[in-house]
């Protein structure tokens, strides 16, 4: 199921998948498990992995779970004219919208969902860069490492608006455990991904100074 892709090449067009997520081809877990193996491999913070993750593929929690980002994203179409009139390139803003609106509309039809979680809640910044700089590194090397297998991933966050009831389907104990994003796998219609139209390195870039 391998792609073998070049290093550059995953990291060039591994996308964020909505619209060509397969719904109809069962992911074996085995094959995720391959890749949050690899993610274990990631960088952590003191040298300590804080990264848990939950795979859910039993059709009732996924519709539960599914409903729970339906009702944030019907929060965030409500400011959905606030965060796209001002984009830069409208055309790109109403097929972002659109695709978000088919995942939300489908998210209970994903062969499997994936949520992250790291151990504890935290309130200081410093707390929180700590540990997310364990946690996402171990996330996107298991993003990449699904791109080489086929599978598509998307990043996230919506349903954090209702961490506590998903805490409640999850059996996960709210007081000593944070989610961090809800990740649908499934395999992509196609390999074929591209790289994205960005704008040149000279206007991110600061040498020495800002």
């Amino acid at each position: 199921m391998k792609l073998n892709l070049s290093a550059d090449a995953v990291l060039k067009t591994t996308r964020a998948v909505r619209k060509r997520l397969n719904l109809s081809k069962d992911v074996p877990v085995e094959l995720l498990k391959e890749c949050l193996n690899l993610s274990l491999q990631s960088p952590t913070a003191s040298g300590q992995a804080l990264t848990h993750y939950i795979l859910i593929g039993d059709n009732e929690r996924k519709e539960k779970i599914a409903s729970l980002y339906r009702n944030a994203f019907e929060i965030y179409q409500k400011q959905k004219k606030t965060v796209t009139t001002h984009h830069p390139n409208q055309n790109s803003a109403d097929r972002m919208v659109d695709s978000a609106q088919y995942l939300a509309a489908n998210m209970h039809k994903v062969p499997w969902l994936l949520i992250p979680v790291m151990v504890g809640r935290y309130k200081t910044s410093l707390e929180c860069a700590s540990v997310y700089g364990s946690i996402l590194p171990s996330v996107w090397s298991f993003m990449l490492a699904a791109r080489e297998r086929s599978l598509g991933t998307c990043w996230t966050t919506l349903h954090l608006m209702f961490e506590k009831e998903a805490a409640e389907v999850l059996e996960i104990p709210f007081e000593n455990y944070t989610q961090v994003a809800l990740i649908p796998i499934a395999f992509t219609k196609g390999t074929d991904f591209k790289e994205a139209s960005r704008k040149d390195l000279s206007n991110f870039l600061h040498m020495e100074t800002w």
